[in-house]
């Protein structure tokens, strides 16, 4: 079983900074993407920044320039640095993970999610 562990969430001021943390553990052979989503009320679900295995990364119109996803020291995990929050960026941030837990998995692997973690960017 694979498990998607989230932090990092919290509330800060427009302009500020803040940084998601999300470690993949369990059964693991290898990841092919590992992302974050998000979901404001009322909203879909949307893409907010992906990477894949080889470093290629991908983001949302919305927060380039401003968000960087990169691959954190610990094995299995992956970081969003969001700078120059705006209100809009409220919401829940999802990390997402595609991974095949065994060889003899399919490569176009699973999708596993996190539980969420709550952005609140408000004065």
């Amino acid at each position: 079983q694979v498990q998607l562990v989230e932090s990092g969430g919290g509330v800060v001021q427009p302009g500020g900074s803040l940084r998601l943390s999300c470690a993949a553990s369990g059964r693991i052979f290898s990841i092919n993407v590992m992302g974050w989503y998000r979901q404001a009320p009322g909203k879909q679900r949307e893409l907010v920044a992906a990477i894949t295995r080889g470093g290629i990364t991908n983001y949302v119109d919305s927060v380039k320039g401003r968000f960087t996803i990169s691959r954190g020291n610990a094995k299995n995990t992956v970081l969003l640095q969001m700078n120059s929050l705006k209100p809009e960026d409220t919401a829940v941030y999802y990390c997402n993970a595609n991974i095949r837990e065994t060889p003899s998995s399919r490569l176009s692997g699973y999708d596993y999610w996190g539980q969420g973690t709550q952005v609140t960017v408000s004065s």
